[in-house]
């Protein structure tokens, strides 16, 4: 399915020890979907092709909002849309819209702040050089 405005998405189900009692998925699962979908999409970027500037880099996230509308049940197939919304000086912040696969019904948007941080200091540290220039990229497009 694609969905305006991205250019990555990632499939799964809902699992058994992701549900209630009601057969409804945990709050707090919603987060750990957004984990599986970064953990995807980093890679279809193509930035570890830069090597240790890349794999190097550590992000901490910093501050998450989530809006549900709708509950995931048992059984459900996900699609979990995933995009770069924009780049600060040291941060930038990432939009995940999960879907249910088959009807295409909004079910959560989260919006994910993280940090560039150098892990010495534990202080934020500017996105600098190629790394910046390909993740402008993946914002504009």
């Amino acid at each position: 399915m694609t969905r305006p405005g991205f250019r990555f998405s990632t499939r799964f189900k809902v699992r058994y020890a992701e549900v209630d009692a009601q057969r409804v998925v945990y709050n707090s699962r919603y987060l750990e979907y957004v984990d599986v979908a970064v953990s995807e999409f980093w890679p279809s970027t193509g930035l570890e092709d830069l090597g240790p500037e890349w794999t190097e880099a550590e992000f901490h996230v910093r501050h998450t909002e989530i809006d549900y509308f709708k509950p995931f049940v048992m059984n459900d197939e996900i699609e979990a849309f995933v995009r770069i919304e924009r780049i600060g000086g040291t941060s930038m912040m990432q939009r995940f819209e999960l879907c249910h696969a088959a009807t295409g019904a909004l079910h959560c948007t989260i919006l994910m702040t993280i940090v560039h941080v150098d892990l010495a200091t534990g202080r934020p540290k500017p996105i600098t050089g190629e790394v910046r220039t390909r993740l402008e990229a993946l914002v504009s497009g």
